[in-house]
This record gives C-alpha cells, structure tokens and sequence, in this order.
C-alpha cells in the first residue's frame, strides 16, 4: 500500500479535486508554473495543498486571456516573495489595447463586407479570367 505524508496530495487526487487533468498538470509542472513536493517511495508526485491555489490562478488568467508564459512571468515574481499585481495590472492592460485594436479591425472588415453586398448583382455571364469579378474588383 503507498503511504503518503497527509500534507502531501498524490497528482490523481490533485487532479480529482481540482477538475484539471493529470495530463495539463504535468504540463504545468514542466512550464514551471507548479512546483511537486517531492515524489512517494513508489514514485509518484505529490503536492502541497496550495497547488489548487496556483491552480485557480492560473485558470482564471486564462480565462482573462493571459498566456501561459505570461502566467509564468506573474509566478515568477510572486515566487520571489513580490506581490505581482502591478505586472498583472499591465498585462491586463495590455490586453484590452490588444482586444480593442482586434474589434477595430473586426468592426472594419464589417464595413468591408456591408459595402461589397451592399452592390452585389448576379453576373448574367462567366468571366474565364476571374472567379468571381465582383469579389475580386474587376
């Protein structure tokens, strides 16, 4: 029977607890983004239980469209005993220029679309140099 210290959680109960798969934990595990605590006699990783809160954490970046190594950078300096809201604040902040700049270029290509149907006629003939002349301005 595998023993383990009762502070310590083997990955599959992290896991089970957590929702997140064995496999995206042991990716973050590699991306340094967590940290085991060591591993059992049989092998096995174990983590503290403040790993479901690096967990969240790390979750909920992402869900604010924060990349792993964005993420990364932000545990860096909270691993190095910083509170690492003023580089969370700019990353956020960067973050909307970038969606804002995204919905200018949607709410152009829109306008594109609304002027090019806007005058769409159906061509009576087929133009052999083109696929379609109107798509294509000519």
């Amino acid at each position: 029977m595998l023993t383990q210290d009762k502070k310590r959680l083997f990955i599959g109960q992290v896991a089970e607890q957590s929702g997140i798969p064995i496999r995206t934990i042991r990716y973050y595990e590699a991306l340094g983004l967590l940290k085991s605590s060591g591993r059992s006699e049989g092998g096995f990783r174990q983590f503290l239980p403040d790993v479901f809160t690096r967990l969240a954490f790390i979750k909920r970046a992402q869900n604010l469209g924060l990349s792993l190594e964005e993420i990364g950078e932000i545990l860096q300096v909270y691993d190095q005993g910083k509170p690492p809201c003023c580089e969370i604040q700019q990353k956020l902040e960067d973050k909307l220029k970038e969606i804002d700049h995204q919905v200018e270029q949607l709410l152009t290509l829109r306008t594109e679309l609304q002027e090019l149907l806007s005058g769409w006629k159906p061509l009576p003939e087929q133009h052999n140099e083109t696929i379609c002349p109107i798509l294509q301005g000519d």
